[in-house]
């Protein structure tokens, strides 16, 4: 009896551990199943994209015009999820994942919301909007936001700037880190 449990709890370490590598294209939604207080890594193409936090240990992507590629490769608590190939008018994406996960974001132009999303976040943004729910001060022990051009408005730490080369920080009682970076646009923390 304990061989065989012993044998089964090693199979199920075995399983979770292994790699998943999804490349799709044209398919909606692709989702891969993916564990909580994971890292995980995107690469997003312009448009108008949600990042939203989910109670399910998934990754889903959804979207909601044209076509695109969506390419997702798992490795233990580490994600990489790259979207690329979408339309170049009115794309529109909508991305589930863990509530709980760390996030690190890179996209050239369009919107980008996040919400529901608890962790250490590093989300940076060439061209456009970037919106937040930060929720409280509290919850960060570090938060640097900076636009080269445009402005940061951020509630939940009393702070609010707009013009050339604005930046703040912040350090706190929290354990998030959070790194927000639009090139021109605004930032918007709430």
């Amino acid at each position: 009896m304990r061989f065989t449990l012993f044998a089964l709890l090693c199979l199920g370490t075995a399983l979770a551990a292994q790699d998943v590598n999804i490349d799709r294209s044209g398919n909606n939604p692709v989702e891969a199943r993916f564990v909580s207080a994971g890292q995980i890594r995107m690469g997003l193409c312009p448009g108008a994209i949600e990042l939203a936090g989910s109670d399910d240990p998934v990754l889903r992507v959804s979207y909601l015009s044209g076509e695109a590629r969506v390419r997702i490769d798992l490795s233990g608590d580490h994600a990489d999820l790259r979207l690329t190939r979408c339309p170049h008018s009115n794309f529109r994406a909508h991305i589930e994942l863990p509530k709980s996960s760390a996030l690190y974001v890179r996209m050239f132009a369009g919107q980008l919301d996040i919400r529901d999303v608890t962790g250490d976040k590093n989300i940076e943004l060439s061209f456009g909007q970037l919106n937040i729910d930060a929720g409280g001060s509290e919850n960060y022990a570090l938060v640097e936001a900076s636009v080269n051009s445009g402005a940061i408005d951020a509630s939940p730490f009393d702070v609010h700037k707009g013009g050339l080369f604005r930046s703040f920080d912040q350090t706190g009682p929290g354990k998030y880190r959070l790194h927000a970076h639009v090139g021109a646009g605004q930032i918007d923390l709430r």
